[in-house]
């Protein structure tokens, strides 16, 4: 069976990053629906990387119409337990500037009913999320946008809100009072349920634009984003190699079989699982398996 060590899920400028025969193209049932798009599994670097479009090849899927239990599910049931996200982000500061590469380590969540956890139907859990990335792999990921040359900045409160429209000039400007550093659209539920899969999750954010706060600069448009991230498309593919080959040494693969992440929901489920629905346990099996009896 596929195990691989690592899922990127991204979009824009890296739908070839797996490049050979070898490319497995699968797609993989779920209690959810189908994923966003195949996933694609092959090797990068040695590595063993499963790859998945966000938005679907070509990007046919708004932020709130990602089917993003569908995707963290397919990932897990694979055997991933790594994943690194790429997505654009608007900066809400003047030093983190379009180009930039920024991997927060806060979110804010402010998006409208997306389903964010794999729990309910008689199986209740509430994860923590007081750290909602993965601290060592967002470490491993910052040294390697370095040594791919870009300019990265670690840490930040990601701010999430639903979309499709960007911000208002007024949002914006309470936004920034509120403390936020970058804005996007995507990262929640995508992180939260990686933590309840007990999958480590860091996020490589590309600065586009400045929303539509600085006044010196121009507002965000599509037109905007698409420019920056195709001139970043190359720092983000060098980022990925590098990533891939750093994380195939032995002393990343121990840290990462021991990461905090892998054990979050020991101490998250509320329901003893001999009391919850055997439907829901099955539907849960991949999520929830090393907790159940043999």
């Amino acid at each position: 069976m596929l195990r691989p060590a690592l899922a990127i899920i991204g979009g824009t400028g890296l739908y070839d990053l797996l490049a050979g025969e070898d490319i497995q193209v699968l797609d993989i049932p779920t209690p959810y629906g189908p994923t966003s798009d195949h996933i694609y599994v092959g090797l990068l670097q040695g590595l063993l990387v499963a790859f998945l479009a966000r938005h679907g090849r070509g990007h046919r899927l708004l932020p709130s119409e990602v089917p993003y239990r569908a995707n963290i599910w397919a990932l897990k049931s694979l055997g991933v337990s790594q994943i690194v996200s790429i997505s654009a982000c608007g900066s809400m500061r003047e030093d983190y500037a379009p180009g930039d590469i920024v991997i927060p380590d806060q979110l804010f969540d402010r998006t409208m009913g997306r389903p964010g956890t794999f729990f309910g139907d008689g199986l209740v859990a509430h994860v923590s999320l007081a750290e909602p990335f993965c601290e060592r792999l967002s470490d491993t990921l910052c040294q390697s946008v370095r040594d791919a040359g870009g300019t990265v900045h670690q840490g930040g409160v990601y701010f999430i809100i639903e979309g499709p429209r960007f911000s208002s000039r007024g949002e914006s400007l309470i936004y920034r009072q509120w403390g936020a550093d970058i804005i996007g659209m995507t990262a929640v539920p995508e992180a939260q349920l990686a933590r309840e899969a007990e999958m480590c999750y860091s996020l490589l954010a590309h600065v586009t634009d400045y929303d539509c706060w600085h006044e010196a600069e121009e507002a965000v448009s599509v037109d905007l984003v698409i420019k920056t991230l195709k001139r970043n498309s190359d720092l983000a593919r060098r980022t990925m190699h590098g990533l891939a080959e750093t994380l195939r040494h032995e002393d990343q693969v121990k840290q990462a079989a021991t990461c905090p992440c892998t054990d979050a929901l020991r101490h998250a489920l509320l329901t003893p699982l001999e009391a919850a629905p055997a439907a829901t346990k099955e539907r849960l099996r991949p999520i929830i398996g090393k907790y159940l009896p043999a």
